[in-house]
């Protein structure tokens, strides 16, 4: 793939976030309640007085936090502050510190629980709200939640996950599929490693840096199956592996999430990052899209759309490592058929949820709710911003 290739390749991820993620994203704002408002159905309409997921918020916040600093559009800091507010005044725990889970559409409280992904997000966008804006109020906050995960979800083994509002473990429902419950998971670890790093990338604070080195150790010693060469996904207390998982989608994302973690600590890459890479390019990007997941042997094939897009930039990374053609025309490829595909074209319309064997999106699935936001395909835009020169 040629330098003109990629030059237009930059060019339309760079217009669908202009033109199609952001423009959707800004309508979302609910100025009567604050925050954004949180379900769209299939078919666009919104539903004011849904419930609002602070994961979703978080995720918005870092979204136009991020978009703001890295396509020098100081107008979206307004969208930022929207969410930080929400955050700030509906989503925080003055009390027992942390972030809930749910929140009411007019902003009380409806699920007091907290959940170390969440807290994940809530460092990520804040460490993303610092990072653009300089705002030491949000990077005491993101600090003050980082030491409290320290405190109350570690253990000698990884992070707890589940707990009641001030910090009692419960069963892990929230983060648990498949028919099993773990008390443990791949997912949380993979996002505390990502709020992490973003946290000690905007701060250097030496403690965030040993956490975040630990996290790299049980990453490389727990979660990494060198033999099936993949991470396992669901674990017991103790980080045995309680399922036979392949999820393709985390794999790529964590492929290069754990390199950038590397780079902002300075140390060396960690070794199986590309081997990662290298299988899901073999076992699951099937004529230009990649596959869902494989649970006990049987491939899920439903095709979704945050699996797409990290999967374009964990290709990218790997060309990047290796200069390697086939990871960039991967990367291309995926694009070509998320343009055709996974964009909705509709007046309004943002990204579709998934898509089936016959590439049709599913009606069931809305275009927002607590689970779909603008972090993973607005941050693949993003990434391929700043990567493509």
């Amino acid at each position: 793939m040629g330098i003109v290739d990629s030059a237009i390749l930059k060019q339309e991820v760079s217009d669908n976030l202009k033109d199609m993620i952001l423009p959707y994203w800004e309508d979302m704002e609910d100025n009567v309640n604050g925050g954004f408002f949180g379900y769209k159905d299939f078919d666009l309409i919104l539903k004011k007085d849904a419930p609002k997921g602070v994961i979703l918020n978080s995720r918005i916040l870092y979204f136009f936090a991020r978009a703001a600093k890295v396509m020098k559009m100081p107008e979206l800091r307004e969208y930022a502050d929207h969410a930080y507010e929400f955050l700030k005044d509906s989503c925080l725990d003055v009390k027992n510190g942390g972030l809930y889970w749910m929140i009411h559409s007019d902003g009380t409280v409806l699920e007091d629980m907290k959940h170390t992904y969440n807290q994940a997000f809530g460092i990520y966008a804040l460490s993303a709200y610092y990072d653009a804006f300089k705002s030491v109020e949000a990077l005491d906050i993101a600090i003050d939640i980082f030491d409290l995960i320290e405190k109350n979800c570690r253990d000698k083994y990884g992070y707890k996950e589940a707990f009641t509002a001030d910090f009692k473990e419960i069963d892990n429902e929230k983060l648990s599929e498949n028919g099993l419950l773990a008390q443990k998971t791949m997912n949380t670890l993979l996002h505390l490693l990502e709020g992490y790093s973003y946290l000690y990338e905007v701060s250097h604070i030496e403690r965030v840096g040993n956490a975040l080195k630990d996290i790299l150790e049980i990453f490389e010693k727990k979660v990494w199956n060198e033999s099936e060469g993949r991470l396992e996904v669901f674990f017991d207390e103790k980080m045995n592996s309680i399922a036979d998982l392949y999820s393709y989608g985390h794999d790529i994302e964590a492929s290069w999430l754990i390199d950038h973690a590397c780079k902002v600590l300075g140390i060396k890459p960690a070794d199986y990052t590309l081997t990662m890479a290298e299988n899901v390019y073999r076992t699951a990007f099937v004529k230009n899209k990649v596959l869902n997941e494989c649970f006990n042997g049987e491939v899920n094939e439903t095709r979704v759309w945050w699996i797409q897009a990290e999967s374009m930039v964990g290709f990218l990374n790997a060309y990047e490592k290796t200069n390697d053609g086939r990871y960039l025309t991967a990367t291309a490829e995926i694009w070509s058929y998320i343009k055709k595909y996974f964009l909705d074209r509709r007046p309004g319309g943002e990204w579709f949820w998934d898509l089936d064997k016959k590439d049709e999106p599913s009606s069931k699935k809305p275009i927002t709710e607590p689970w779909k936001c603008p972090y993973h395909n607005g941050r693949m835009c993003m990434e391929l911003i700043e990567r493509i020169h």
